[in-house]
């Protein structure tokens, strides 16, 4: 197999790994070549984090900059007619998936010399990148819209980071971002491809849970796209090494307020077609133009998956309906729990399937909903 090198998906071009770079010279955002994946054989079994899959990397990092991110658990409950494993990805150190792709890009960005990094996030990706930024002793950056919650603004502020609040739509942080680039490395979550190679390793936790098998279903709420992909390129990585028989099937979740992969997927295309765009309780996938919509498209169709867009009124009753099950969700991660329902309901997901709900972040993440939301009437 070739070197591992960064690879512009829309015109075949090549770039050393090694380079620090965000982007690709045309502007467009880049992926990691694909890679041969490892066997059960290769797992560091001394490791409880994801650097227990650390073989499957494009480069050996070294010092790895770690947390004990990764290791969450799964749990099985009834849904309608189905019983899913929803994995629990705020047990992470900051309480979401993030922190997985911000330990593995902020480990190899500090190998290759850099010491001060820029993000741009609506909340919990700023927030990994804070708390990693700073465990690696390196200066962040954090640009967030002003709308972001109080909550998500003060954990990024714990953490030693610079927040610079930017008034209007989720765009004008990256705006903001790509601008301060000049003077400081843009370590977006959205942009650069070691964040993939981070959130690839739910892909292999699942994997390795089941009994080195791969599930049946995926549900996934989307944003940018980074879980999807991450868990497209790991498993696409399991197939490759012939450790699993066929890929698991894909499915994104979004709020139907902001919803631009389920209206591209619907219209059978792979660039953005107009869809009204609207406030929603779901902030976290709060993003109108996702920059690897493509790719994230192309994932969900190789897979088999289908796309959901979801009412607020149905990510509400789903916030409650988990949190009757003891669990804690913020609304972004419900909105997946949602679709579930909705899913189930076209005959897509059937019971008898394995099948796992991503439940991305915790309800802590959101205490100003969650406080309205229980609070009692007058």
């Amino acid at each position: 197999m070739p070197t591992p090198h960064y690879l512009d998906p829309l015109t075949g071009g090549h770039y050393p790994i090694t380079d620090a770079r965000w982007c690709s010279d045309a502007g467009t955002p880049l992926m990691v070549s694909p890679l041969p994946g490892i066997s059960r054989d290769d797992i560091d079994t001394r490791e409880r984090s994801i650097w227990r899959y650390r073989a499957a990397l494009p480069q050996d990092i070294a010092m790895p900059v770690s947390m004990g991110e990764g290791g969450t658990p799964m749990v099985e409950r009834a849904w309608g007619g189905l019983r899913p494993h929803f994995k629990l990805e705020w047990f992470n150190p900051t309480c979401s998936f993030k922190d997985r792709g911000a330990a593995v890009m902020l480990s190899w960005l500090r190998q290759i010399g850099i010491s001060a990094v820029a993000e741009d996030s609506s909340g919990n990706g700023g927030a990994a990148i804070a708390a990693f930024g700073a465990a690696a002793g390196m200066g962040v950056t954090i640009f967030a819209p002003a709308y972001t919650s109080t909550a998500k603004v003060a954990q990024i502020r714990a953490f030693g980071a610079d927040v610079r609040l930017v008034e209007g739509p989720r765009e004008n942080s990256q705006t903001e971002a790509i601008r301060a680039s000049q003077d400081i490395f843009y370590a977006s979550h959205n942009w650069q491809p070691f964040f993939l190679q981070g959130t690839k390793s739910i892909a292999y936790e699942m994997w390795e849970d089941f009994g080195f098998q791969a599930p049946d279903n995926i549900v996934i709420p989307a944003g940018a796209g980074s879980n999807v992909l991450g868990c497209a390129i790991g498993f696409a990585e399991l197939l490759a090494a012939g450790q699993i028989r066929r890929l698991p099937r894909l499915f994104v979740a979004q709020p139907l307020n902001c919803s631009p992969v389920d209206a591209s997927f619907q219209a059978g295309v792979d660039e953005a077609v107009p869809r009204d765009v609207l406030p929603t309780v779901a902030e976290g996938t709060a993003i109108k133009h996702p920059v690897r919509l493509r790719e994230v498209l192309q994932a969900v169709r190789v897979s088999g998956g289908q796309t959901v867009a979801v009412p607020e009124a149905d990510i509400v009753a789903a916030v409650k309906r988990l949190a009757l099950s003891g669990l804690y969700a913020e609304p972004t991660s419900a909105t997946a729990a949602a679709a579930l329902e909705m899913l189930e309901a076209r005959g897509a997901i059937q019971a008898g399937e394995r099948t796992v709900v991503l439940l991305t972040g915790t309800g802590i993440k959101s205490t100003q909903f969650m406080t309205d939301l229980y609070s009692p009437m007058p």
